[in-house]
C-alpha cells in the first residue's frame, strides 16, 4: 500500500510542477523539428507523438518541421546512388531531388500525421513547396580549400505562414517536410534544421526545439555526462572552433542561433531515445537536453 500511496504523490508532483508551464506556454506556438535515428524507431516515434499531441491538449501550438535523412540515404542506395555530404548538407543531383521529395512528401509526411491521428490528435500535412521560397546555395568552401556545389540544395529566402497559421487557428497539427521551391517552381533540398529556424523565426516561436538522435551538445560524444545543459550564442561559435560542435551538428547551431537573433524565444536541443522526451524538456524543472540562449 505505500508503494502505491508513493507512486501516485510522485504522479502528482509532476503534474503540479508542470503547471506553472503549462499556464505560461498556454497559447505560444512551439516548432519542433524532428529528424536523425529517433525517426527510425517506431516506439520512439509514437512517444514523441503522443508528446505532441499533449502539448496540443494543453493549449500549445505545436508545429513539426521533420527530416527524413536515412530513410532518403537508403532510398539513394536501393537506386544505386552514393549519398554525400558536404560540411553536414547533403549533395543532391537532379535524380536525387526527385527521390528526397518522393520520400519526405510521400512516405515519411503521410505517416507522422497518420501516427498523430491514431492518438487522438488532428494534423495536416504540407509540402515545404507551400511554405518555403528558396534559392540555390552557393558553392560551399570544403576542410582542404575546395569549393563543392551541393547541387539542387536550397535556403528559405522568404516563409509563406499563412497555411500553418490556418492550420493552428483550427487546433491542427501542421507537419511539415524541408522542401522549398524557387520563384520559377525549381524544388530544393533544404537542411531540415535550417528549415525548422526559418519557420521558426516567420511564426515567431516561442521555442525551437530540436529532436534527433543526439541528446544536446556534448564535450565528449562517448562520455554521456559531458552534456553541455545551457550554451549562449557567443559560446558557440567557440565550440565550433574547436570541433566540440561538428558535422551535422554546424548547421543544427548556426541556424538555431540565427532563429534566436532574429527573435525565437528559446532554442532546445533533446535527445528522442529518452522517452517523453518533449515532455521532460518543457514541463520540468531540470529539462533533459541542452539549451541555447542569448
Amino acid at each position: 500500500m505505500a508503494r502505491t500511496t508513493n507512486t501516485s504523490t510522485a504522479r502528482a508532483a509532476s503534474l503540479v510542477e508542470a503547471l506553472p508551464y503549462i499556464q505560461k506556454f498556454r497559447g505560444q506556438t512551439f516548432v519542433i523539428k524532428y529528424g536523425g535515428s529517433a525517426m527510425e524507431d517506431e516506439q520512439q516515434v509514437d512517444r514523441l507523438l503522443r508528446d505532441v499531441v499533449f502539448l496540443e491538449a494543453v493549449g500549445i501550438n505545436p508545429v513539426i518541421v521533420h527530416g527524413g535523412g536515412k530513410a532518403i540515404s537508403a532510398k539513394m542506395r536501393e537506386a544505386g546512388l552514393s549519398p554525400q555530404f558536404v560540411n553536414g548538407l547533403r549533395v543532391t543531383d537532379e535524380e536525387s531531388v526527385r527521390i528526397v521529395e518522393a520520400t519526405l512528401d510521400g512516405e515519411i509526411n503521410p505517416g507522422i500525421v497518420s501516427t498523430i491521428h491514431e492518438h487522438g490528435g488532428t494534423a495536416r500535412g504540407l509540402s515545404g513547396k507551400a511554405v518555403f521560397v528558396s534559392r540555390r546555395l552557393p558553392l560551399q568552401r570544403q576542410e582542404d580549400g575546395t569549393e563543392a556545389d551541393l547541387g539542387h540544395v536550397g535556403e528559405a529566402v522568404s516563409v509563406s505562414t499563412k497555411e500553418v497559421l490556418a492550420a493552428i487557428k483550427k487546433e491542427i497539427v501542421p507537419v511539415i517536410s524541408p522542401i522549398g521551391a524557387t520563384a520559377d517552381g525549381q524544388v530544393l533540398n533544404i537542411n531540415a534544421d535550417v528549415a525548422a529556424a526559418a519557420l521558426a523565426t516567420g511564426l515567431k516561436a516561442q521555442k525551437l526545439i530540436f529532436v534527433s538522435d543526439v541528446p544536446g551538445i556534448m564535450r565528449n560524444p562517448a562520455q554521456p555526462d559531458s552534456l553541455i545543459p545551457t550554451v549562449t550564442i557567443e559560446q558557440t561559435q567557440m565550440l565550433i572552433e574547436t570541433k566540440v560542435i561538428d558535422g551535422g551538428m554546424i548547421p543544427k547551431v548556426e541556424s538555431a542561433v540565427r532563429a534566436l537573433q532574429a527573435g525565437v524565444g528559446k532554442i532546445h536541443l533533446i535527445g528522442g531515445q529518452i522517452p517523453h522526451c518533449l515532455l521532460l524538456e518543457i514541463f520540468t524543472n531540470s529539462g533533459i537536453g541542452t539549451e541555447i540562449v542569448l
